[in-house]
């Protein structure tokens, strides 16, 4: 079982629960699943840049990305439907649990001039999106090895029902959100 989520079992739900003032302990807030997402944009015709970006990917997230295709035709960006325009993988139970503790613990903290997260991205039903602008801060891919350096979405998709139950959740875990 990964560390996070003892610690979350063990300590954060009994702390949270008294903390929201919840009856309930189900009821406690919970991170549902994470959904990494990275798109190509310009490099649309480079198969070489996209295999490399989905090798990375698969390796910031212990699990194959899965390639994502375009829906629909977009004339002003030279696009058509069902070319290669990114990729995604949705982390859910031990996985997710240990990528929000390399997130929060070893990856956040080595970006440079960093001031902290901030506290509205938040959708409105306790979800959190935030973009890393290097992919390269992960621990497990070597700056010097990596071809292409590129952006990334993470979304935290949680239980809570409002964003302050979330904001308590997530800082909990250690997200350092911005003053």
């Amino acid at each position: 079982m990964a560390r996070l989520k003892e610690i979350y079992k063990n300590d954060y739900v009994p702390s949270l629960k008294e903390e929201l003032g919840l009856s309930n302990i189900n009821s406690v807030p919970k991170v549902e699943k994470i959904v990494l997402n990275m798109g190509i944009g310009g490099a649309l015709g480079d198969t070489n840049m996209l295999n490399a970006l989905v090798k990375d990917m698969s390796k910031i997230a212990g699990q194959k990305a899965v390639i994502t295709k375009a829906k629909r035709s977009v004339s002003n960006f030279r696009l058509r439907e069902g070319y290669a325009i990114g990729c995604m993988v949705t982390l859910r139970n031990d996985k997710m649990y240990e990528f929000l503790d390399r997130l929060i613990n070893f990856a956040i903290p080595s970006i440079r001039d960093f001031r902290g997260v901030s506290p509205k991205s938040f959708d409105g039903f306790g979800n959190y999106s935030m973009g890393i602008t290097e992919h390269i801060i992960f621990p497990e891919l070597e700056a010097d090895r990596t071809d292409y350096i590129h952006g990334l979405d993470v979304n935290i998709v949680t239980t809570a029902k409002t964003n302050e139950h979330a904001l308590a959740l997530l800082t909990k875990f250690g997200m350092p959100f911005r003053k």
